[in-house]
């Protein structure tokens, strides 16, 4: 059986460029020219190439302006961009736009055959795993980014395209959008996914005690520093860092972060000599920046530094026809945790999640779809949220006619809590009883510290006769 020809368009105003790879390639592409972004549109939309060759620098549409409306009649097309030596932005630029690849002029067309292979290649596995890949996002992740609107399909298709480099990647959004779900992803897609993935939360540590935290220290360096200590970039070394909340990074800690991005270098507290690591940097925040910046709360150089590649996470009120997915990945995932069979909602709660605009975005939602798999009823969930207005932000107040004692009885957080605690005395006390009472062996089954389970079991008053 004959083997049919690959597409290839390509869009360039130099003619030469066309002339010289119909002449170099194999002869296994059929190669359509266009000489301006305008004819290059036309021509795609007619033909649907399997490859675009794409001038990032053309009179008239830009290679860029093309490449935003090629992504616009179809998020899958396979676009390579031609562009010259020390044009980084625009490459960076095309990058977050969606190109598959970048190939710099001059080029040679051996390097421009290896770059189309690879662009092939990389296009089957993807067809090819596609359905495998969604259901593992939606079923078995738990740290799945579950999405489907276009902006998310956007987001992971940027996601795919950084993930093996070494940009910074700056994470942008709301408190709940899921920026750590993002960094990991970014870190599990790369070649440094067999390595550490270390988080620092900056906002969460105090500001006396983030340099020791990220550097580490010298023996002496201060009081009470007996022993070395190395800090979270050597411990990261030959993996990702993420830098949660990087916009509450104190002033005089940023330089020393600079030094780490540029140099890949620093010096522990209280030391003498540069320590070199190699660390792929991921950072998140939900503050304003620029807002930052002209109160002099981060500096311009950092600011710049880490804005090489940006992703905006979109509030949930803002892509709620992903709501049913993340549902039904919710669902899945503490029905099996907490061994339930929770099937789904009625139309009328759907409807009501629909309606609601999510203050605190998907950790909202999921702790939510928690507490309804826990109990096991969704009304006594969702019957408060049927009092809020569809746009409320706000939980609703408990009604001032009532008394204490029926504030109680009716108080949902205190019926979460018990019945939290309910399953969990009744978890641990079967997992005991199934191992005779080993302490460790349940720990392990239960991933939790020994420990932990120690206290667990003082505080539901478990014994062995249970």
């Amino acid at each position: 059986m004959k083997k049919d020809k690959v597409k290839l368009v390509i869009i360039d105003d130099d003619p030469k460029v066309s002339w010289v790879l119909t002449q170099g390639l194999e002869k296994g592409y059929e190669i359509l020219y266009a000489r301006d972004g305008q004819e290059g549109l036309k021509l795609v939309s007619q033909v649907k190439p399997e490859l675009i060759l794409l001038d990032i620098k053309m009179p008239g549409l830009s290679g860029l302006e093309v490449l935003e409306k090629i992504k616009a009649l179809d998020q899958q097309s396979n676009v390579i961009m031609l562009s010259g030596h020390g044009d980084t932005k625009n490459v960076v630029e095309s990058i977050k736009k969606g190109a598959s690849e970048f190939i710099n002029k001059p080029f040679d067309v051996k390097e421009v055959e290896i770059h189309l292979q690879s662009a092939l290649e990389k296009t089957r596995l993807k067809n090819e795993l596609h359905h495998l890949k969604q259901e593992l996002q939606a079923k078995s992740e738990p740290e799945a980014l579950v999405g489907d609107a276009p902006v998310m399909l956007q987001i992971k298709n940027v996601i795919e395209q950084v993930a093996d480099s070494d940009l910074t990647v700056l994470i942008r959004g709301e408190s709940g959008t899921g920026k750590e779900i993002v960094a990991r992803r970014i870190h599990a897609l790369s070649s440094r996914k067999d390595e550490p993935f270390v988080k620092v939360n900056c906002a969460a540590i105090p500001r006396d005690l983030l340099e020791a935290e990220l550097f580490g220290y010298e023996k002496g360096a201060f009081t009470g520093a007996h022993k070395t200590k190395p800090g979270r970039f050597e411990i990261a070394h030959k993996g990702t860092i993420f830098l949660d909340e990087i916009g509450d990074m104190p002033l005089d800690l940023q330089s020393k972060l600079l030094q780490v991005l540029e140099q890949h270098e620093f010096m522990r507290v209280g030391g003498v000599h540069n320590i070199k690591v190699d660390v792929r940097i991921v950072c998140a925040t939900n503050r304003d920046l620029e807002q930052a910046l002209e109160n002099h709360q981060i500096r311009d150089d950092l600011y710049y530094r880490l804005n090489e590649i940006t992703i905006q996470l979109p509030p949930l009120r803002e892509r709620k026809i992903d709501i049913p997915l993340i549902l039904e990945h919710l669902l899945q995932k503490y029905n099996r945790i907490y061994n339930k069979t929770f099937d789904a909602l009625s139309s009328r709660n759907m409807r009501l999640l629909q309606e609601y605009n999510w203050p605190g975005n998907v950790r909202q939602l999921e702790n939510l779809i928690k507490q309804i798999v826990v109990l096991e009823n969704q009304d006594v969930i969702l019957e408060t949220m049927k009092s809020l207005a569809p746009s409320s932000n706000t939980v609703s107040h408990s009604p001032t006619s009532a008394s204490n004692s029926e504030v109680q009885t009716y108080s949902l957080k205190k019926k979460i809590s018990d019945a939290v605690e309910h399953e969990e005395k009744k978890l641990i006390a079967e997992v005991l009883n199934k191992t005779n009472w080993n302490r460790r062996k349940a720990a392990d089954i239960l991933e939790i510290s020994y420990r932990s389970l120690l206290y667990k079991i003082k505080e539901y008053k478990l014994s062995g006769e249970d």
